[in-house]
Formats: structure tokens, sequence, C-alpha cells
């Protein structure tokens, strides 16, 4: 959110409520599917944002350029096959945002196709906002598959250090929490891309555009 201009806080706010809340309902729902009901107790399995907005999570990302959502509970005993169950959760919210991007990819070529457009700017607002919700459901997939702690994606390396050592396992996640936030601050503070992120969204945005012929 840093360094943005109005019209595109705008947009890209109301993009990440909606990619915030597939991201967790997505966790939310394949844990009650493989067993564990903690998450629909809780009323997470809804498209409500207000069950999965954290608001300084939310607010932080609004001044520092980073923060979460609401964390979805996992009650562990209830999973039929724990470690795979838990990285096929932690699995989902990511892969929901990226197939949530594909969506709007498709629904942008549909909306071009049939839509008529009484100016240029009416055209240019349109396509701006289906790209600001596009990349950002692209950023948020990629993002938490980084297999860094908290991160979703460091759940396949947690499950497989417990499996062997889980005193390894668990000085994985305290300092790879760490280490993830120095890297963000360091980021922020340099002003330098040591997670290649941001090419790695423009890059599948361009291809998923390219795919559909909007490039």
């Amino acid at each position: 959110m840093l360094g943005l201009s109005l019209p595109d806080i705008l947009r890209v706010v109301p993009a990440l409520l909606i990619g915030f809340t597939v991201h967790e309902l997505a966790h939310a729902f394949i844990a009650m599917r493989l067993g564990d009901d903690t998450a629909k107790q809780l009323g997470r399995v809804t498209l409500n944002p207000l069950k999965h907005i954290d608001p300084i999570g939310f607010i932080m990302i609004l001044v520092a350029g980073f923060g979460w959502a609401k964390p979805v509970l996992i009650d562990r005993s209830k999973l039929k096959k724990p470690a795979r169950d838990d990285v096929l959760i932690a699995l989902s919210g990511p892969v929901a945002n990226l197939l949530l991007a594909v969506v709007l990819v498709l629904l942008l070529r549909v909306v071009l196709f049939v839509a008529t457009f009484r100016s240029e700017t009416t055209f240019n607002l349109v396509v701006a906002n289906f790209l600001a919700w596009i990349s950002v459901n692209v950023s948020l997939g990629f993002f938490n598959l980084l297999p860094i702690p908290p991160l979703d994606g460091s759940h396949v390396i947690l499950n497989l250090l417990s499996s062997k050592n889980t005193a390894t396992a668990s000085l994985y996640f305290r300092y790879g929490s760490f280490a993830l936030l120095a890297i963000i601050v360091i980021e922020r503070l340099a002003k330098v891309d040591i997670l290649p992120i941001g090419r790695m969204v423009n890059s599948a945005v361009m291809l998923l555009l390219r795919l559909v012929g909007l490039q």
C-alpha cells in the first residue's frame, strides 16, 4: 500500500478484503471437510469478511505495507491424518487465491467481450479494478506459499521436520518467523526486493492475461 495513490488504495482495499476472505474461508472449509469442525464452530466457514479480517493486521497493511488476517484455528487431534491434512489445509488458502485470480481473468475477458463502454474513462476504470483484484490474489497466493514460518508454505517443511525431530521443527518455526519479519523490515527500509514476489506476480498476471488473449 506504500506509495499508492488514493484511487489505487480504493481499488486495493476491496481486493484485500475479498482475497483475505477467500483465503481464510478455504482453510476453514477444507479443515471441516477433513474432519475438524473447530473453524465451523467459530463461524469461519463464511464469506463474511468481518469473520476473517484482523483489524490490527489490516491496518498494518494500510500503514506499513504488510499485515495479516485472522488465523483459522485447527485441532489436529480431529484430523484423520494430521500431518497430511495439516498440509492440505495450509495450502488450500494460497491455492484458493490463485484460483480466484484465474476466475477474475476469465471474468474480465467476458466483460470486455460483452460490455459496451460509453467512455475510455469507464473502460480504464473497469480494467484497473480487475487488475488490482487479480494482482492482489496472485500476491496472496505466491507470498503465502513461501516455505517461511508462519506462512502456509512452511507447513510442508514443518511436518517433515516434526516427523524426524520435533526440536528442530520448533527451532525452524521460531527463528523462521523472526527471519520473515526481518526480511520484510529490511525490504521496507532499504527499498530492496529480497523476496522476488513482485516480479513473480507481474509475470504471472501477464501470463494469465496472455492466455485469454488480453495481452
